[in-house]
C-alpha cells in the first residue's frame, strides 16, 4: 500500500474523538472503511469491532485500541512539521488502527491465508482496564496475539507491566480551624497515608499518587479528602502485595477510611523461546530493525493473563505520547506496516511468506 493512502486514512481517523468509554464514532468510521472488504465483521457487547477470516480458532489476533486519553473538547487538528505529523493521538493509537486495516486488506487480497482476526478494541487507556482486549481474547481464544501501538518501532514489548489503581478516601466531622482546633483533619490523615504508600515505591515497583483533593477552606478542618494512587510492576505478587496493603490502611478514630479499587491490569512475561517472538525477531532483522526487547502496558497484557502468547509492536517512530504535541514520522509508517505484514505472513502461512 502506498504511504499516501495510509496517511490519508490516518489524518481522517485521528480527527475523530474517541475518549475512553466514548469510542463509538471512531468505531463507526472503521466499520465504514471496512465495508466491502473480505472477511466477517461483528460488534461485541463491550464495544469492540472484530474482523475475522478463515475458519476455527484464529492463529493470530491483531489488536489495535481505538480510544485516546483526550476528552471530546480537545482539538484534534493535525499539523505537518516536515516529515512529522503532529497532533493529539496521532500515534496513540490512530496510526496503529490504520496500519492494521491496510495490512489485513493487503493480506486478504492475496488469498491463501490462515485463519485470523483483528480486534479494534475499546477501553485500553486509563480506567478502561483493558476491557476490550479482555473480551476479545476470551471470546476468540487465539493461538497468539500481536497488539499494535502507534509508537515504539525501535523495540518489541514482551513483558507486560501490570498495575493496581485505587481511590483512598478519608472522612470525618471537620470543624473550625480555631474553635475546633485539635479535631482530626481528613487531609492531615490522608497525607500520612500518602507518605506510607509512597514509601513502598521502588524503581521496579513505582507507586504514583496522580490525584489528590479535599477540604473546604483554608480556615476549616477538612471533613473529607481523597487521593488516587497506582502501583505498577512486572509480577502479580507485587500487585497482590500492594492490594493487601491498601486493604490494611487505617486512620486514627473518629476518622474513617475507605478504599475503592478502580482497576487492575495483569502483569506477565512472554517466553523468549516461543515461535511468535522468533518470527518477529527474524522479520525485524530482515528489515534492519533493532533487536531490543522492552516492557509496557498494552492490550497484550490481557492475552498474557490468559496464557496466550502475546507481544506488542510499534508501527512508527514518534514522541510526545499522551501530550498535545504528540508526533510521528510519516516516513516510518511504511517500515512499521512492512514489519506487521511480514510477521503475519509468516505466522498465518500466507502465500509468499
Amino acid at each position: 500500500m502506498p504511504t499516501d493512502a495510509l496517511v490519508d486514512d490516518l489524518l481522517e481517523l485521528a480527527q475523530i474523538a474517541a475518549p475512553t468509554f466514548a469510542e463509538e464514532a471512531r468505531i463507526r468510521w472503521i466499520e465504514k472503511r471496512l465495508a466491502g472488504l473480505p472477511g466477517r465483521r461483528r460488534r461485541e457487547a463491550v464495544g469492540n469491532l472484530v474482523w475475522e477470516w478463515g475458519e476455527g480458532r484464529p492463529r493470530v489476533l491483531l489488536a489495535a485500541h481505538v480510544d485516546t486519553v483526550f476528552d471530546e473538547a480537545t482539538s484534534l487538528d493535525v499539523d505537518h512539521d516536515g516529515p512529522w505529523l503532529v497532533g493529539p493521538g496521532i500515534g496513540d493509537n490512530a496510526a496503529a488502527v490504520v496500519v492494521a486495516i491496510h495490512v489485513v486488506e493487503e493480506l486478504l487480497g492475496g488469498g491463501n491465508i490462515g485463519s485470523g482476526a483483528v480486534a479494534f478494541t475499546v477501553g485500553e487507556e486509563g480506567l478502561g482496564n483493558l476491557r476490550g482486549a479482555r473480551a476479545a481474547c476470551e471470546a476468540l481464544r487465539p493461538e497468539a496475539v500481536i497488539a499494535l501501538e502507534g509508537h515504539g518501532l525501535e523495540h518489541v514489548i514482551v513483558d507486560a507491566v501490570g498495575s493496581v489503581r485505587a481511590r483512598v478516601r478519608v472522612t470525618g466531622s471537620g470543624g473550625h480551624s480555631w474553635v475546633d482546633r485539635g479535631h482530626p483533619s481528613a487531609i492531615h490523615a490522608l497525607l500520612d497515608v500518602a507518605s506510607a504508600l509512597v514509601a513502598l515505591s521502588s524503581p521496579e515497583r513505582p507507586v504514583n499518587i496522580g490525584l489528590i483533593s479535599g477540604g473546604r477552606s483554608v480556615n476549616a478542618i477538612a471533613d473529607e479528602a481523597e487521593l488516587v494512587v497506582e502501583q505498577r510492576g512486572l509480577d502479580e505478587a507485587t500487585l497482590d502485595g500492594f492490594a493487601d496493603r491498601l486493604d490494611s490502611l487505617v486512620v486514627p478514630p473518629p476518622l474513617d477510611i475507605s478504599v475503592d479499587v478502580l482497576g487492575r491490569r495483569p502483569a506477565g512475561r512472554l517466553d523468549r523461546d516461543l515461535p511468535l517472538l522468533r518470527v518477529v525477531r527474524y522479520v525485524r532483522a530482515g528489515l534492519g530493525l533493532p533487536d531490543v526487547l522492552g516492557e509496557g502496558s498494552t492490550d497484550a497484557n490481557a492475552a498474557l493473563a490468559l496464557g496466550i502468547p502475546a507481544l506488542t509492536l510499534g508501527v512508527a517512530n514518534g514522541s510526545g505520547m499522551h501530550t498535545l504535541e504528540e508526533r510521528i514520522d510519516a516516513g516510518s509508517l511504511d517500515l512499521g506496516r512492512a514489519q506487521v505484514l511480514a510477521a503475519l505472513r509468516q505466522l498465518l502461512g500466507a502465500a509468499g511468506a
